[in-house]
């Protein structure tokens, strides 16, 4: 099975994560320590992933992320209108 890209996008949250993570001088491997924590198995190499917009993400993981970041899910998705109406 491939995995489909929408308007050469794997994920909608990139530029978000990566600005919500760094306001809170939060390292990748700070995130990833902390989702494992919550039993969400990633590696800072997934999350640079995530960040580059070369990898999917996953609802649960989503789910993590906010909770992690200590925001909301929709904080996350700010802007998604832009880069699904290309």
């Amino acid at each position: 099975m491939s995995i489909r890209k929408l308007n050469d996008n794997f994920n909608v949250i990139s530029d978000n994560l990566i600005k919500l993570r760094t306001s809170k001088h939060l390292s990748q491997a700070d995130v990833a320590s902390d989702l494992n924590l919550l039993g969400i198995n990633i590696h800072k190499n997934d999350i640079s992933k995530i960040e580059a917009n070369t990898r999917v993400v996953k609802d649960y993981e989503l789910y993590g992320f906010a909770k992690v970041l200590g925001v909301s899910i929709l904080d996350l998705l700010v802007g998604i209108e832009d880069k699904l109406e290309k």
